[in-house]
């Protein structure tokens, strides 16, 4: 008798190949039969009409420091994702020294909008050194597998102290000594070594995040730290993707080691014309493993009463009358004609931004332009994909009315509910088809969902879900994928990316991480606010459904999005898993 039979599915196997009708059972932690299933077993999943997939691994999150509080992993664990690898973007929580516990909270409230105060209550700091933190995220079972890279900004802090985000350039002790902790940490389990360079990072205090400006010298040299090594991804956060310079010792470091880089694409450029496509196809045709990242769609800023950003937010009524009054409070506020007639006068540099008069420095880069043609209301049924005439400046044209007029009427709607999308790079065109020409390209890896990153603005946790239900079932602004193909892209291709080999598909003798979804009822909500983070930090989340269950090295975690209770995860460590299997064809 098996433990569990998912009967009747059809079958996505995370393979590439195409779909079939069949069964799937399950003994103990692991699949041991996937085609037509005899005898019975102690549980039974019927799913006659649904698809069966594996579980999602998603390599892109930040979840460093709600991984020693939180059992559910929640939002990533709605969504079907069964494996999280953090640590991503140079910013974690380890190797840390006991005085510098505070630098390393107000850096990640900077660099991914965590809310500090969450952090200061949530992490009981039981470790130093980064193989302590990998026992203590070890210790704690939870509802998913995590992972993890070996930050540089900790490394780099514990070893420079206060020089650490500053113009001091390392000498070749100190850079050795960076260099001993990545491979400490590496060979402890971390899945690989991550890194910022982005003048997008910064800390609260507004200075650029640790290793931004680091040499080449010290970045090969943390590198190489891992050579030899039978695993370690260097995952690294860029503006200067294609820069000669930069480009010179990535390749370096893949050459010499063979092990694999992702990269991920900050600088709008890249985000324009054929700059990503070209890194991924001289890296294929070289034959190195080097893999940019891409999300399912642009990354995008949410502009809300709910969110932690609107255009309205630095004018001197909402500074001076409204900013510290609840939502409800704000609504009523800004439904009396005094409000909105100051509002609607004032000036500030986000509302020059709003009505095309441009501005300076960091708010250009994130704007380009004219903001309120690049914002768009999302309504309960999300539209990622929307037309120029969707934006708020489109709307507003139709109705023969001022943006900012309709701006502000818009953020009233549903109760002040309503969230408005901005997409920040990739979208010049009001379609999708540069990130169709990126996704199907076999050295791009799917991933930036930033799961439990950017919670004031931002909530792309749900990235799998909208991957999967828009661009195999609901484009209609140009082509879709392959279902297959977008299971393999979410499963087994991240993870033989980072060497997990022993999950990513439906196998006999794989991790039994399974999905059965709904997939005509597959859909997005539109994000909300909650409160439900350690000292009552507020974050934006958003909710799906379609997913029937979710199953976890053999046990059901979630049924109709609901956690079962079941805790079967824990810490994936690198190098430990010994399943190889062939590599799905391209």
């Amino acid at each position: 008798m098996h433990d569990l039979i998912i009967r009747g599915g059809t079958i996505v196997d995370g393979s590439g190949g195409t779909p079939f009708v069949g069964d799937v059972a399950i003994d103990g932690d692991r699949i041991v039969q996937v085609g037509e299933v005899s005898g019975s077993a102690r549980r039974e999943i019927d799913a006659t009409g649904r698809i069966v997939t594996p579980g999602w691994v998603d390599i892109h999150t930040h979840y460093d420091g709600q991984a020693t509080w939180d059992e559910v992993l929640a939002p990533s664990s709605w969504h079907g994702v069964t494996t999280a690898i953090m640590g991503n973007c140079g910013v974690g929580f380890a190797p840390v020294r006991p005085d510098a516990h505070n630098f390393l909270i107000e850096l990640m409230e900077g660099v991914e909008d965590i809310p500090g105060s969450a952090l200061h209550e949530g992490i009981d700091w039981k470790w130093e050194s980064f193989p302590e933190y990998l026992d203590a995220l070890e210790a704690k079972p939870r509802a998913i597998d995590v992972g993890t890279h070996v930050p540089h900004a900790p490394v780099r802090a514990y070893v420079l102290g206060d020089r650490c985000n500053t113009d001091y350039q390392p000498n070749a002790a100190e850079i050795a000594e960076m260099a001993r902790l990545v491979r400490e940490g590496v060979e402890a389990g971390a899945l690989g070594f991550s890194t910022s360079r982005t003048l997008l990072h910064k800390d609260l205090k507004g200075v650029h995040m640790p290793g931004t400006f680091a040499g080449s010298d010290e970045m090969l040299a943390l590198g190489l730290s891992m050579k030899g090594l039978r695993h370690g991804v260097f995952e690294m956060v860029s503006d200067h993707l294609g820069d000669d310079d930069e480009w010179m010792w990535v390749k370096g470091f893949a050459e010499q080691t063979g092990l694999p880089v992702t990269l991920v694409a900050t600088s709008a450029q890249a985000y324009e014309g054929d700059k990503m496509y070209n890194i991924a196809e001289e890296s294929r045709a070289q034959g190195m493993d080097i893999r940019p990242q891409i999300a399912g769609r642009p990354t995008g800023i949410l502009h809300g009463l709910t969110s932690n950003f609107h255009v309205f937010l630095a004018s001197p009524t909402w500074k001076e009358k409204l900013a510290d009054l609840s939502v409800d409070e704000k609504l009523a506020a800004m439904k009396t004609p005094e409000i909105r007639a100051a509002l609607l006068s004032e000036d500030s540099p986000l509302i020059k931004a709003a009505v095309g008069e441009g501005v300076a420095g960091d708010l250009a880069v994130a704007f380009g332009g004219s903001l309120l043609w690049r914002i768009f209301p999302l309504g309960e049924r999300p539209d990622y994909e929307p037309d120029r005439s969707g934006s708020v400046a489109g709307l507003a044209e139709a109705a023969g009315v001022s943006p900012l007029a309709m701006m502000y009427d818009l953020l009233l709607r549903d109760g002040g509910r309503e969230l408005f999308y901005q997409p920040l790079g990739g979208y010049q065109t009001y379609n999708f088809d540069f990130f169709r020409k990126n996704m199907q390209h076999p050295n791009v890896l799917f991933g930036l969902s930033d799961g439990g990153a950017h919670c004031g603005v931002i909530a792309d946790a749900g990235m799998p879900t909208f991957i999967l239900s828009y661009w195999a079932r609901d484009r209609v602004k140009g082509d879709q994928f392959p279902l297959e193909f977008l299971v393999r892209k979410l499963t087994s291709d991240t993870a033989r990316a980072y060497g997990l080999n022993d999950r990513g598909q439906l196998k006999p003798g794989l991790l039994a991480d399974v999905n059965v979804i709904d997939f005509d009822k597959l859909r997005l909500f539109r994000p909300e606010s909650i409160q439900d983070l350690p000292a009552g930090g507020r974050r934006l989340v958003q909710r799906a459904e379609g997913y029937r269950y979710t199953v976890k090295s053999g046990q059901v975690t979630f049924e109709d999005g609901r956690h079962t209770g079941a805790l079967p995860g824990g810490l994936v460590r690198g190098g430990r898993e010994a399943v190889i299997l062939p590599m799905a064809a391209e």
